[in-house]
């Protein structure tokens, strides 16, 4: 392992032998609607199941999100376990929600897989359909 993967390691892991981070490629076509508009839909999306009593979310492809429905904001967070998190406002319809979505573009090397892909907040969009 080159240097360089070995020291973007998730530091939360270390911390916390027993968190568990589960990636799951479903093979379900799952479906995100803002405002009567599909604004993400795919069926490679990529289902995190987290402990610590966390809902599933899903990571879509970003070639899979409507065009134009996603702007960045300037928020940012950082995750000990995923690494630094940037947020998205949705427009869709007559809805704009403002850091409804967001995306792990370089996030520590236990969770490449989602690298670049966009989550949506459950309770902010009108429906996540799965299946």
């Amino acid at each position: 392992m080159s240097t360089a993967i070995k020291d973007n390691r998730a530091p939360g892991f270390a911390k916390n032998p027993d968190k568990r981070i589960e990636l799951k490629r479903e093979g379900k076509r799952i479906a995100v609607t803002v405002g009567g508009i599909v604004v993400a839909d795919s069926t490679d999306a990529i289902t995190m199941v987290e402990t610590g009593g966390y809902q599933p979310v899903h990571y879509f492809p970003a070639a899979h999100i409507r065009p134009g429905a996603l702007t960045r904001t300037e928020k940012s967070t950082h995750c000990p376990y995923k690494g630094h998190a940037t947020y998205w406002t949705i427009e869709a319809g007559s809805k704009r929600l403002d850091d409804a979505a967001w995306s792990y573009e370089t996030p520590y090397v236990e969770m490449t897989e989602i690298a670049g892909r966009v989550a949506f907040y459950g309770d902010k969009v009108d429906g996540i359909k799965v299946g």
